[in-house]
């Protein structure tokens, strides 16, 4: 347990906690939204610092990150708790769970270092559940990180405030950014809005944070034509055409029982939509099929890397940052 960053002490003991955008307003014992910010004697607590429910040792591919030290091994963890409550959630039996029904271990940034470095790992993922809920988690480790010549990535949300996102942009290198959908999905499914997502992407953007976008996409919800359209041309005009994008299968999980799985049809069917709006590194994910899962030059369209089902890089042609038949440069951390 850490007292929490990002918070003001109002009249009675009350607190109000600033690091996302539901600034919770949180009585004396109570706990904010996402069920690991702690109010306890007026001051607010992280009640999951220090406290992992989950830890491993990942292919940086699997964040999944396709443009950022390709093959090599990233040293992932995550607490209990997340500040959106989507109902098609992959990960709700922890990221939905009070930290007392989970088993955790106790494990501190010095550690995690030692343990990613014993394990050969390029980085450090704060992935699994949502690191904004664990920001100060997050924070003393990355600062760690880096002074071991460790990278950091986060996977998240983007749903955080920008005062706290702007202090890790110091720390972070890498981010894969989950754009769920248009402003109504947001309201209906994962008790958030959409724009603090959005700006989000564009601060990360801005501080030049490596940076890959997921999008899931979930048959009847957010798979229109329409919507495809507007997420990948607002990705264009924002981000860029050479920023990532991830479209990955959905599975029945959670609140969604009674969906059925993405095809692979409908999958190909935002690939198409992708590279009609200009955009040029599109990927499909949780699928077993080889397509969609290779990068490609833009320019000459040489295989770049060529990738296994297992998430492991079996080819890479990249050389010193470029495309090794045409020279073309191609955006990305290689080395």
């Amino acid at each position: 347990m850490k007292e929490a960053l990002y918070y003001k002490k109002k009249r009675g003991g009350i607190i109000h906690c600033q690091l996302c955008p539901k600034h919770c307003i949180i009585q004396e014992g109570k706990r904010g939204n996402c069920g690991v910010r702690v109010n306890i004697d007026g001051k607010l607590y992280s009640i999951v610092y220090g406290e992992a429910c989950s830890i491993a040792v990942d292919p940086i591919e699997k964040k999944p990150l396709y443009h950022f030290l390709p093959g090599s091994k990233t040293f992932s963890i995550g607490t209990a708790g997340c500040n959106l409550h989507c109902k098609h959630c992959q990960n709700w039996e922890i990221s939905q769970a009070d930290p007392e029904e989970i088993p955790t271990l106790s494990l501190s940034p010095k550690q995690i270092i030692e343990e990613a470095k014993e394990k050969g790992c390029n980085s450090i993922a704060y992935t699994y559940t949502e690191p904004t809920v664990f920001w100060e988690y997050v924070l003393d480790t990355a600062k760690l990180a880096h002074k071991e010549g460790l990278k950091n990535i986060i996977v998240s949300n983007g749903f955080i405030n920008p005062k706290p996102l702007e202090k890790g942009c110091k720390y972070i290198d890498a981010a894969n950014i989950d754009l769920k959908g248009n402003a109504l999905f947001y309201q209906n499914f994962t008790d958030a809005q959409i724009e603090p997502v959005l700006n989000s992407l564009k601060l990360l953007k801005d501080k030049d944070i490596w940076l890959e976008v997921t999008n899931l996409i979930i048959p009847s919800l957010n798979d229109s034509s329409e919507d495809l359209k507007d997420r990948c041309n607002w990705i264009k005009e924002n981000l860029g055409t050479k920023t990532p994008i991830h479209f990955s299968r959905f599975f029945p999980c959670y609140r969604m029982m009674d969906i059925k799985p993405t095809s692979f049809k409908l999958l190909e069917k935002a690939y198409g939509i992708a590279k009609m709006a200009g955009l040029k590194f599109i990927y499909l994910g949780n699928v077993a099929e080889a397509f969609g899962n290779d990068t490609f030059c833009p320019s000459c369209g040489n295989l770049l890397i060529r990738r296994g089902s297992n998430y492991c890089t079996l080819e890479n042609n990249i050389n010193d940052k470029k495309c090794s038949k045409c020279n073309q440069s191609i955006k990305g951390v290689w080395e």
